[in-house]
């Protein structure tokens, strides 16, 4: 009944990204002067006046090989482009806005916040509100940003946001949608991996996958039936809020974080009417901007208006695990005086000073350990950390799983002492009880393989053995000079 009989006017704002707000302003000009010359036939319009058709040319001025519009013409200029197009037609214009709210997510990173607020109210206000040439208008976003900080006075607009029922598997693919897809191209092998991956969104009643990274990864797997997942969503948008969340986080919110990233839930109240110069003001205001985004989703709801909070899959749990890396480095490289101690202590031979410096840095960290991980994997973390930790010191030669012997070191160093080496073993214990054996293991391992060859290959005689075991938040070091 409705297809093909209206004139629409699409925008999309994801790329009203700028540093600075004149230059956000020309990114709009641009989206909506590329919109408009779309309609090149109402310059010929019988049905348009002179003064119509210079105010539409207005709009399609090409500089440079872009649109370029005056910005005083930028705020009315969706709601004049709707005129002409009704005055053509005949018929009333539909508007539809993808991402409405980038250029305010981008404005708030950027700190010119309340001058791009003014511009989308004035554009938004004048398109939208007693306009008689709209016949409807849907706007998209990740935010919802309440009306009282650019919808002023709209009061005929209806709000469907990720826990609404209505709509709810029209945000992306259900179970049975990926299941069909993946028939029809013979890859039904690879369901468990996609919704591993992919699902796990919760949009009202239903569980939801996030369409970009199915659509990707069918297109890959049908050039490659052995292409791995990958991040696809999220390698298309920025982690921004990700690395604000975690910078931003106390003890209390180090502790949740890891709640998640073991897969249990963590319980908040959400707001669905934030607006952007709120975020900061409090923490569990970027709680509700993880969920209203898709970094969380909900796994409940308590009568109490109480949600419920996972991570949703295994690529959004892989951004946490990323920038928490990337805190972590960040922050233990500017505690000069903690690096120091700790290498100090390494070639000192003292152990529990050691033993004590690690588990305090633990003891401050967000733990990235998956609760059902394998033991390989959780002891691959502990190694990752510690490889992290000792080459912030320059000096060092710090390697990797090196061929030594007969087998290949957890780390070997090599100090600025030529005559000086350390070989260390990690091990990872299931239970604090543990913890002694798992040392006297690393130790006898290192011995055993001969793990020193290569340092005494290379003339270093005066070496340190270290056995580090891990468990959770603690460790036990032990050391023997070889």
């Amino acid at each position: 009944m409705h297809m093909g009989k209206y004139p629409v006017i699409f925008l999309s704002l994801k790329d009203a990204d700028a540093l600075s707000y004149e230059d956000a302003a020309d990114a709009l000009a641009q989206i909506i002067g590329n919109e408009a010359g779309r309609f090149p036939f109402l310059l010929n319009s019988g049905k348009l006046s002179e003064i119509e058709k210079e105010q539409y040319r207005g709009f399609t001025i090409i500089r440079n090989g872009i649109y370029w519009m005056d910005r005083g013409l930028l705020v009315s200029s969706l709601k004049v482009l709707s005129k002409l197009l009704f005055k053509h037609y005949e018929q009333k214009v539909i508007i539809l806005v993808d991402e409405y709210d980038v250029p305010l997510d981008k404005a708030f990173q950027h700190g010119y916040y309340k001058e791009m607020v003014s511009l989308i109210r004035g554009l938004f206000g004048q398109a939208l509100k007693t306009n008689d040439c709209l016949q409807f208008a849907v706007l998209t976003g990740c935010l919802r940003v309440p009306k009282e900080s650019i919808f002023t006075g709209l009061n005929n607009f209806k709000v469907f946001s990720s826990d609404d029922i209505r709509y709810d598997e029209e945000f992306g693919f259900t179970d049975a949608e990926v299941q069909k897809v993946l028939s029809d191209y013979n890859l039904q092998e690879h369901f468990s991996e996609v919704k591993d991956w992919y699902d796990g969104y919760r949009f009202g009643n239903a569980d939801i996958y996030c369409p970009w990274d199915v659509i990707n990864y069918l297109d890959d797997l049908v050039t490659d039936s052995e292409a791995s997942p990958k991040a696809y969503w999220i390698n298309s948008s920025g982690n921004d809020l990700v690395k604000r969340f975690v910078d931003k986080a106390d003890q209390t919110t180090k502790n949740e974080i890891e709640q998640l990233i073991a897969g249990e839930a963590v319980e908040k109240r959400i707001r669905l009417d934030l607006t952007y110069d709120e975020i900061d003001t409090s923490i569990d205001n970027i709680w509700s901007v993880l969920f209203t985004t898709g970094y969380l989703t909900q796994a409940g709801r308590s009568e109490s208006g109480i949600f419920k909070l996972i991570i949703p899959n295994r690529e959004v749990r892989e951004i946490f695990v990323s920038q928490i890396q990337q805190w972590f480095d960040q922050s233990f490289a500017k505690d000069v005086h903690t690096v120091n101690e700790l290498y100090h202590s390494f070639t000192s031979g003292k152990a529990e000073e050691i033993q004590k410096q690690l588990t305090q840095i633990l003891g401050q960290t967000i733990s990235i350990l998956d609760a059902k991980a394998r033991g390989v994997e959780k002891e691959n973390f502990y190694h990752g950390m510690l490889l992290g930790l000792l080459r912030h010191y320059g000096n060092w030669s710090v390697k990797s799983n090196m061929e030594s012997g007969d087998g290949f070191a957890d780390i070997i160093i090599k100090p600025e002492d030529p005559d000086a080496g350390i070989i260390i073993e990690l091990k990872y214990a299931r239970t604090f009880q543990e913890l002694d054996k798992a040392c006297e293991k690393a130790i006898a391992q290192i011995r055993d393989r001969r793990y020193e060859e290569a340092l005494r290959e290379d003339g270093r005689n005066d070496i340190l053995i270290y056995g580090i075991a891990f468990c959770k938040k603690r460790c036990k070091v032990v050391v023997e000079k070889m």
